[in-house]
């Protein structure tokens, strides 16, 4: 069978949802994704091109509606930020929130991050990856969905720079639980917090609403740092 198709046939960690986007979601990508976004193409970008500098970049997987990443790029000028999320409202508003708040220093891609990893990432080039608050997948059927697997895992140690961090969040103890033994398990990273630990949330990531109702239901919240050693 050609590995062509077995690509074809993986196992995705998403359902696409449209979702019913807003007028100014709408305007927002008719305006403003030629301006700050990137379409998927089968040829590494050139970061330094991008974003017209040169400076630490780091890649946020599924940024949901985008305030927290909005934040972040905010609140840390001196760093670029890709943000990749299949939900095209999500994408909308966070062209908007670029937009509003005069962002430079943010693009935006609309696809599969797997995807754009595999075609649009040159390796080492990254210096962090996020991945907050992704589907858990918490029915066991379903546990093969869960992005956090050890294929995943290999091919961000390939993208990131030594010494670059993958940071992940979750308020499913059962995923956490699973991310902690995927990455025990994979090979060229090392556990920032410790063997078996994980951190509190770290000042950089905003505090989320959704995270802020989950505490206020009494729902832990579990953050885990692993850097790439090799």
């Amino acid at each position: 069978m050609p590995e062509e198709n077995t690509y074809l046939r993986r196992i995705r960690s998403f359902v696409k949802r449209q979702g019913r986007l807003t007028v100014g979601q709408q305007r927002a990508l008719d305006q403003f994704f030629p301006i700050y976004g990137l379409e998927l193409q089968n040829k590494a970008i050139n970061l330094p091109d991008v974003f017209q500098r040169s400076a630490s970049t780091i890649l946020e997987i599924g940024f949901g509606n985008g305030t927290s990443l909005a934040d972040m790029a905010a609140n840390n000028p001196e760093q670029n930020y890709i943000g990749v999320e299949v939900h095209s409202p999500g994408v909308g508003n966070l062209l908007l929130q670029i937009e509003e708040r005069g962002l430079t220093n943010v693009r935006v891609i609309n696809d599969d991050a797997v995807d754009v990893l595999n075609q649009m990432v040159t390796d080492e080039s990254l210096d962090a990856v996020y991945l907050f608050f992704a589907d858990p997948w918490h029915k066991k059927r379903h546990h093969k969905r869960r992005i956090v697997q050890n294929e995943f895992v290999q091919l961000l140690r390939k993208k990131l720079k030594e010494g670059g961090s993958f940071h992940m969040a979750t308020d499913w103890e059962h995923y956490a639980q699973h991310m902690m033994r995927v990455m025990n398990e994979s090979e060229g990273f090392e556990n920032t917090a410790g063997k078996d630990q994980f951190l509190p949330r770290p000042e950089y990531r905003p505090l989320t609403k959704f995270e802020q109702r989950g505490q206020r239901l009494g729902h832990g919240v579990w953050d885990l740092i692993f850097k790439k050693v090799n």
